[in-house]
């Protein structure tokens, strides 16, 4: 299939004419209007299981990869490639997860004449390792959590190592992330098992074995610093985020900026954070990990994620960037700097420090928090996102999504924002409160018991911040306001009576056209 090709002009660089986005969901939907922002064309890939999700349907071109699982579809590097190469697409952004930090997939695209939107695949390897990623920090002179700066082979090697730092410790994946596989050893006694257990995970999950040990900080927060780098040298932090509020190492309350850090503290984790991104000849965006112990303010180096992160609404919100056009604009050869002004970036060397501003994101999953948190697979019902002033939604959900159990759980972020932490809380505890989302169970009575406890008001906040507080029967759908409980059954009852009036005859006497019938209409006009 022959494509033409014109050059579209934004500032004085070249953007490209049309990009593929090589993921799903939120961050697909997400990508794909920043795309469009810049005048350019996007094109979705999908499995089985998203032929007719909203990415598809937003994109101006959509090809499918193969069945619902992972590795069948958005994990087949081939296939992503053939798609871009199939549709004449110029450039590749990978969002998050899935491909986004393969080294491999990068130099791929690079082979294959097509831009990676994100690191170089070199900084890939060195970050995407998290051994080497420490190796990394120490050269940049961050402080490391205590532990191994190589992977461990044996049970006798981590044996001593263990008696080097001492219990409790923490067994992680060197190719993993985002808590996956990651295991707590109190004692000697479960330490061969537990570390044959967590060798066995991170082979299934990362296809790389290889795991490494540290000595686990109690009750730590959790900060990351947001970098923006040219792959030269220079090296821009845009803020920090804390996200202590997690559920087995899973972030689900994210904020900008981290509350309650002095300023020397603020000044070191930014500091750390562009070393460490020079140190890698980082370029594009990505985030610089710390763990924050509050009684000593020691800050230790935790990993770098080289990719955009799920939470990076709440600095883009705080620092007025869109981060995505600026990846864009860097991708397609705008400098760093340019890139970033050109999205909303005000270098405070030249204009001073913005107003403050605060932004708290909730992440929505499709989980049964009342059951174990067992994933919730089914048709949504009804969807009522959230709107009015300082709130944001990211979302993928629309009535009639098949939910299902092959991906991550998430279904839409919610953002609160205002002019102090005070107000974002309020703003977001309101939007949570109006969100609804039916047919299956979600996370929100959840988050909605997040924003009223006055552990997470106070700001007095760790990573054990839930398994320390969190009591299911403390939680549900009773804590939303009478108003919005009448407007569910409101709804439901107008969505019961659409139902029923969709399946009667017509006045010539044939059957309405179902929405699926209208989605297919609009995939073959979509695709001439």
């Amino acid at each position: 299939m022959g494509w033409g090709f014109t050059v579209i002009s934004i500032g004085r660089q070249s953007m490209f004419r049309r990009v593929l986005v090589a993921n799903r969901g939120e961050i697909a939907v997400r990508i794909i209007r920043a795309i469009h922002e810049l005048g350019a064309e996007a094109v979705a890939v999908y499995s089985d299981a998203d032929r007719t999700a909203r990415h598809v349907l937003l994109a101006d071109f959509a090809v499918r990869l193969g069945p619902a699982p992972a590795s069948l579809s958005y994990l087949d590097a081939s296939l992503v490639l053939a798609a871009a190469r199939d549709t004449g697409a110029e450039a590749v952004h990978p969002g998050y997860g899935f491909l986004s930090e393969r080294g491999a997939f990068a130099q791929a695209c690079l082979d294959a004449g097509v831009t990676f939107v994100g690191p170089s695949p070199a900084t890939l390897d060195a970050t995407g390792n998290k051994v080497e990623a420490r190796r990394l920090a120490k050269l940049a002179g961050a402080r490391l959590v205590p532990g191994t700066t190589h992977p461990v082979a044996t049970v006798a090697e981590a044996v001593q190592v263990a008696r080097d730092i001492g219990f409790p410790l923490l067994i992680k994946a060197a190719a993993g992330g985002g808590g996956k596989g990651m295991q707590i050893v109190e004692t000697n006694d479960a330490f061969a098992s537990t570390l044959a257990s967590a060798q066995r995970i991170a082979l299934a999950a990362f296809g790389d074995g290889s795991v490494y040990l540290e000595r686990l900080v109690r009750r730590p927060r959790h900060i990351e610093v947001q970098i923006f780098g040219d792959g030269a040298g220079d090296v821009i932090a845009l803020g920090d985020r804390d996200c202590s509020v997690q559920r087995r190492f899973q972030k689900v309350v994210e904020e900008a900026p981290a509350p309650g850090l002095t300023d020397a503290v603020r000044a070191r984790l930014a500091s750390d954070a562009i070393a460490i991104g020079k140190a890698s000849n980082y370029g594009g965006a990505g985030t610089v990990e710390f763990l924050f112990e509050p009684e000593t303010h020691e800050t230790y180096f935790l990993e770098v994620n080289a990719r955009l992160q799920v939470e990076h609404p709440v600095t883009e919100l705080v620092h007025g960037v869109d981060l995505v056009h600026a990846q864009l604009r860097f991708a397609s050869g705008t400098p760093m700097r340019e890139a970033l002004a050109q999205s909303g970036w005000r270098d405070p060397a030249i204009h001073g420090q913005p107003a403050p501003l605060h932004a708290i994101e909730a992440r929505i999953g499709a989980e049964d928090v009342a059951n174990s948190w067992a994933p919730s697979a089914g048709r949504i019902g009804i969807v009522r996102e959230p709107a009015g002033p300082g709130v944001r939604v990211d979302s993928a959900c629309e009535p009639g999504l098949e939910v299902g159990v092959h991906y991550d759980s998430l279904l839409s972020k919610v953002i609160g924002w205002g002019p102090t932490r005070e107000i974002a809380i309020a703003r977001l505890r309101r939007a949570l409160d109006e969100h609804v989302i039916t047919g299956i169970e979600t996370t929100l009575p959840f988050h909605r018991w997040i924003l009223r406890h006055q552990a997470f008001l106070s700001g007095d906040v760790s990573t054990d911040f839930v398994a320390e507080h969190w009591v299911p029967a403390q939680s549900g759908h009773e804590q939303l306001s009478p108003e919005v409980t009448d407007a569910i059954r409101m709804v439901s009852s107008r969505a019961r009576a659409n139902a029923l009036q969709s399946r009667r005859p017509d006045a010539a006497g044939t059957t309405a056209i179902s929405n699926w019938s209208q989605v297919a209409r609009r995939e073959a006009l979509r695709r001439g």
